[in-house]
């Protein structure tokens, strides 16, 4: 074994003990949801953002209260409703009148300006107001006055919506979907783990959540993610099933063709080589596999499909419809490899 070699299985050991290490220190406050964590921390170590759609009282605002206390980051929390402003996210300029009365305008930051940024409720404000973050998520700043202030590393946007109470809510803009890496749904916990909520919330005892890691290991470990290598056939195997997702492709399946309008952008196949990185480095791997793919797909894609009257008449749900991509393309990837 080479020197180099050794190096990187040293590192790739190091972000597998950190990683187990966030989860079980958020795992202190957080009971079950272990595939739900192990999803929001991989939108945050390849620079991504999370949508998490669930009924309210799941848990999903403790999650990211824990996850930025167990990484030690700046957190904040807008409340999104009808009534917020842009200025209320980002933050605006304000008059000062010094002690000699000259008079200046002073850039007042918003919560925008923090590490962890929880959007609760994000789809209860307006169209404008939600679009105040699309410059935020993607190129981590904002303009103001004609003045672009940069956002402070790292920056990770953490949206919750409620699927069941959709009076008085306004749809996120395809725009502003596409610009969350994955969307998670949070569903109910089981039997046993509602009785261990009872007993951490019921009870006199708190959870001691400490912070695990330093913002500067958090850069380390996202610099780790962009090196693990990438063969061609599984570029072109997440490229097939990105493609399997648009009606009008030749290797769209049969309810992509009768069911969907608009396939997946090209951020979906980005998220499956990045969220699937993430994947490899967990199992101890330098290198991308096709599982990895696999393994992120409905994640990655399930909010990037936008179905057409017939989907939506039929009640049909995009996690189906990648169901059968997964199937039908799956068989193609040794022949790729080929």
């Amino acid at each position: 074994m080479t020197s180099e070699h050794a190096e990187v299985r040293a590192r790739v050991a190091a972000f597998q003990r950190d990683f187990r290490a966030l989860q079980q220190e958020i795992g202190k406050e957080i009971v079950g949801y272990q595939d739900l964590v192990d999803k929001v921390l991989v939108c945050l170590f390849t620079r991504g953002h999370v949508l998490l759609e669930g009924v309210p009282g799941l848990g999903k605002t403790l999650l990211v209260r824990t996850l930025a206390k167990a990484l030690d980051l700046r957190f904040s929390r807008i409340q999104f409703s009808p009534d917020l402003m842009p200025a209320d996210i980002v933050g605006t300029n304000v008059l000062e009148v010094s002690e000699n009365g000259q008079k200046r305008f002073r850039f007042q930051q918003g919560p925008v300006f923090a590490h962890v940024v929880l959007a609760d409720e994000i789809n209860r404000a307006t169209p404008k107001t939600q679009s105040a973050l699309l410059e935020a998520m993607q190129e981590h700043s904002v303009t103001v006055g004609g003045t672009t202030y940069r956002l402070e590393e790292p920056f990770f946007v953490l949206g919750t919506q409620n699927p069941i109470e959709m009076e008085g809510t306004y749809p996120l803009p395809e725009a502003q979907v596409d610009r969350f890496f994955f969307k998670l749904h949070v569903g109910a916990l089981g039997e046993d783990d509602l009785v261990e909520v009872i007993d951490r919330t019921t009870a006199t005892a708190s959870a001691d959540v400490r912070p695990t890691l330093g913002r500067a290991r958090i850069e380390e470990m996202r610099q780790l993610v962009r090196e693990v290598a990438v063969a061609d056939h599984v570029k072109r195997y997440a490229v097939r099933l990105s493609r399997a997702t648009h009606p009008d492709s030749e290797v769209a399946t049969e309810q992509v063709k009768r069911y969907v309008k608009f396939g997946a952008s090209p951020r979906g196949i980005q998220t499956l080589i990045l969220g699937g990185k993430v994947q490899a480095l967990l199992d101890g791997r330098s290198h991308l596999a096709c599982e990895d793919v696999r393994s992120v797909l409905h994640p990655a894609l399930r909010h990037r499909i936008l179905l057409n009257f017939e989907g939506e008449a039929d009640g049909k749900s995009t996690d189906a419809i990648l169901d059968e991509v997964v199937q039908e393309t799956a068989e193609l990837a040794p022949a790729l490899s080929a």
